[in-house]
């Protein structure tokens, strides 16, 4: 069986449903890095993928996405109880619909601040932009102290951890050299945190985020040590200013599809809502995910062998035409009366939250990229001539310029 990494590399999103509609949409076997792979689609694989039974995380992340995106013993390393212990600590901070509202109103107003210096600057780079509010925000709604000289450089590190967790070469290098400075940044936050003393709030104070990382017990019962609470306050941190990518298809959206400025600026909550959903399926985010066969498994008839790399396709299961008529056209209004199924909408993973590894911050992410999204639909500006093109080759990707605007009112 030949080896499609190469592949991966130069195809990158278009890679697997290629090789799936050259498979005639039977599961695609292969290998990548010389392990075995069979890569699953739909929503039934969706179910399949997230029983704890069938599909295991431990040892299936490459380490060059653990030492760039996720961190040397995070919470997507785990399974079972020590997974499911860790995990609640995340779905305790970013479910809860308080802490949601607190961190989107943190992120509008830094929006509506960040504008009144736009105005004075002629153009402005939307991405990066998006990155410098979300960083500030996160971290004043999260309780982790940020130096507003240093805020800049921690947003860029921020978006290095992810721009280069699916690359070699510099953008490697450089989010490898991101992680190890912002993990010890906050390494020396959570024992600085734990020499004071304190573990927790009292009469009625909010118990930051960052604070309750620090002081989190394992399933074992033991505190998490200094790098590893600052590998899961990243998991924090790091997922917050990656909607920068969303927002930056937001606006990309807006521009092509102008028309959806005045229902987004309406009093209609369903619209913003489906708005977001439709960013989160048209436009590329995660390929696919992965995980290793627990066991000796049957799929579809097949047999999959312990160990396989067992992948889901998450990007052509967001373009698959026999769930999303006419899939590539921006539809908002396929989410307007019609909610978004879990197991079909697959942008960051599916499966459930509470019991397996369904990504905790998905209410985030929405409430943040409505909360942009109208904020872009209310603020005038210019387009200038730029190369808007979004290459499905590069891991993740975005509008090559970034979005660039000018001329802002």
């Amino acid at each position: 069986m030949a080896d499609s990494t190469l592949s991966l590399l130069l195809r990158g999103y278009a890679w697997l449903p290629d090789r799936r509609r050259r498979s005639g949409g039977a599961p695609v076997r292969t290998r990548l890095l010389g392990k075995r792979v069979v890569a699953l689609h739909g929503p039934a694989a969706v179910r399949f993928f997230y029983d704890e039974d069938h599909i295991h995380r431990r040892g299936a992340l490459p380490e060059p996405v653990i030492d760039t995106l996720f961190g040397q013993g995070a919470v997507h390393t785990l399974d079972g109880e020590p997974h499911r212990v860790r995990k609640g600590m995340f779905l305790h901070l970013l479910k809860d619909q308080e802490e949601v509202r607190a961190l989107t109103d943190r992120v509008v107003l830094g929006w509506e601040e960040a504008v009144e210096g736009w105005r004075g600057r002629g153009r402005i780079q939307v991405f990066d932009e998006v990155a410098g509010v979300l960083t500030r925000a996160v971290h004043a709604w999260a309780g982790v102290p940020l130096p507003q000289a240093g805020a800049d450089g921690v947003a860029r590190d921020l978006v290095a951890m992810v721009d280069g967790f699916a690359s070699g070469g510099p953008r490697q290098l450089r989010a490898r050299v991101a992680r190890n400075r912002q993990e010890r940044r906050l390494a020396r936050l959570v024992e600085r945190e734990r020499d004071n003393g304190g573990a927790g709030a009292g009469g009625g104070v909010r118990v930051t985020p960052f604070r309750t990382v620090v002081h989190h017990r394992d399933a074992d019962g033991s505190l998490l040590d200094p790098r590893t609470a600052a590998v899961e306050v990243l998991n924090i941190l790091r997922p917050t200013v990656a909607v920068s990518w969303f927002a930056v298809f937001a606006a990309h959206a807006l521009h092509r599809w102008p028309e959806h400025r005045a229902a987004l600026r309406g009093d209609d909550p369903a619209f913003v809502l489906a708005f977001a959903q439709e960013v989160r399926r048209f436009y590329p985010f995660a390929p696919f995910i992965g995980g290793l066969a627990a066991g000796r498994l049957r799929w579809e008839g097949r047999t999959v062998r312990p160990g396989t790399l067992v992948l889901l396709d998450l990007y052509g299961q967001n373009h698959d035409p026999d769930l999303w008529p006419r899939p590539y056209v921006f539809d908002p209004s396929r989410f307007r009366d019609t909610p978004a199924q879990p197991d079909e909408l697959v942008p960051q993973g599916g499966g459930d939250p509470a019991t397996g590894h369904r990504c905790p911050g998905e209410d985030i992410t929405l409430a943040l990229l409505s909360a942009l999204s109208v904020l872009l639909s209310g603020l005038s500006y210019r387009v200038p001539e730029q190369d808007l093109a979004i290459p499905l080759n590069r891991i993740p990707t975005a509008p090559r310029s970034g979005f660039v605007i000018e001329d802002i009112r």
